[in-house]
């Protein structure tokens, strides 16, 4: 499949919108990792990902192999690099980092101004505005950098009517395990370290737009031992959250220093998977063998008088160690995967919303003493 990359010219920065930075949705989510079609396989097998597309020699491409996968609308990128002078950033980001989140893309309308809007106010460019054209039309696609050495790319496809993108083919294998019930990304965690908080907090609130709607401290999270403190940032129509996390000091090493000191640096710390029926996606995922933490059973003890009414069984949830936190609104039941690589890094939530606008307050000291106790197996606590 051929691939034709044009560079746009930038033209003047727009003035006067309301919403600068207006944003249509996650576009999708790519990791950098050391073997992507084993990668693939695991989300397949375990996590219910359906095939998409794929772009590597078959198609023309000489750097690096990646593969598509979706589940409702969520959707994954897994690249790894190939011999070649052009993939050396990726082998040196999992050379340094292990698998990990490189690019968090997305949707928008129009990407040549976003570009220019962000870096108008302070971004690092990571991507100049490009036109990427084949066959099916045209994807226009640019980017910046944010904590760590991840990045953003804005995606502009209105014109495209390909699988995925220009130098991508259909993928389609016959193995297709069934989905998991996963709808759409909540929202992604960033950990960066001491005092950077504020910091990506006012980048986010200046350079895109967000607004920080809730802030934790170390009182609201902390047990004996750890502590962390969060901003959550969330742009205009709230379809994007991101939580950013900073550690505070305590008696030991929390697990966002643990995240820090594995990852070698500032980094996304987990991705919140919304599902209608968190019991049905659980039992399914622990089914194909995904970990989860584990839960103490007199957290289920005090979650009636805590929580109040709810609709689900508290035996079932503490079969399968689901928590609850109740807000003003509603209410939420959310779960936590043990790190997916070797590293004690990147993790996944699993959530349902049920009213509850809120991430789960109540449940920090109870996940804290869990992740404390893993922790502890690994010698890192």
């Amino acid at each position: 499949m051929s691939t034709d990359i044009i560079a746009k010219k930038p033209e003047k920065i727009f003035e006067g919108a309301e919403d600068f930075l207006p944003l249509l949705g996650t576009d999708y989510v790519e990791f950098y990792v050391g073997n992507c079609k084993q990668a693939a396989y695991y989300y397949q097998t375990a996590w219910g990902f359906q095939p998409l597309a794929y772009a590597g020699l078959e198609t023309g491409v000489r750097h690096k192999t990646s593969y598509v996968l979706r589940q409702g609308k969520v959707t994954l990128v897994l690249t790894s690099p190939l011999p070649h002078p052009k993939s050396a950033h990726i082998t040196e980001h999992i050379a340094r980092h292990g698998d990990g989140v490189k690019t968090i893309a997305l949707w928008v309308e129009d990407a040549e101004k976003a570009w220019q809007e962000t870096t108008a106010r302070g971004a690092k460019s990571y991507l100049e505005p490009q036109v990427l054209r084949d066959e099916h039309g045209e994807v226009v696609v640019s980017g910046i950098h944010t904590y760590g050495d991840t990045v953003h790319v804005f995606v502009e496809r209105s014109n495209y009517k390909g699988v995925f993108m220009p130098g991508y083919e259909p993928w389609t294998p016959d193995y297709r395990p069934p989905e998991v019930g996963f709808k759409y990304i909540d929202h992604m965690v960033g950990n960066v370290h001491l005092g950077e908080m504020n910091k990506w907090a006012k980048f986010y609130e200046q350079v895109m737009g967000f607004t920080n709607i809730i802030t934790f401290d170390d009182k609201d999270i902390s047990t004996e031992y750890t502590a962390l403190m969060s901003k959550v940032m969330a742009n205009g129509n709230g379809r994007i959250k991101f939580p950013i996390n900073e550690p505070a000091k305590g008696k030991k090493k929390s697990q966002i220093e643990e995240y820090l000191e594995f990852y070698q640096g500032a980094g996304c710390q987990h991705i919140a998977l919304a599902t209608d029926n968190i019991i049905d996606t659980v039992t399914e995922l622990r089914r194909r063998g995904v970990e989860f933490l584990t839960i103490p059973d007199t957290y289920y003890e005090l979650l009636p008088e805590r929580v109040g009414q709810i609709d689900e069984d508290i035996e079932t949830l503490k079969k399968l160690r689901i928590l609850v936190d109740r807000d003003d609104e509603g209410y939420l039941l959310q779960i936590f995967t043990k790190p997916v690589q070797d590293r004690p890094t990147f993790f996944y939530e699993i959530i349902q919303r049920k009213g509850a606008k809120s991430f789960g307050k109540g449940n920090f000291k109870a996940l804290f003493i869990s992740i404390e106790l893993e922790q502890k197996r690994r010698g890192t606590l």
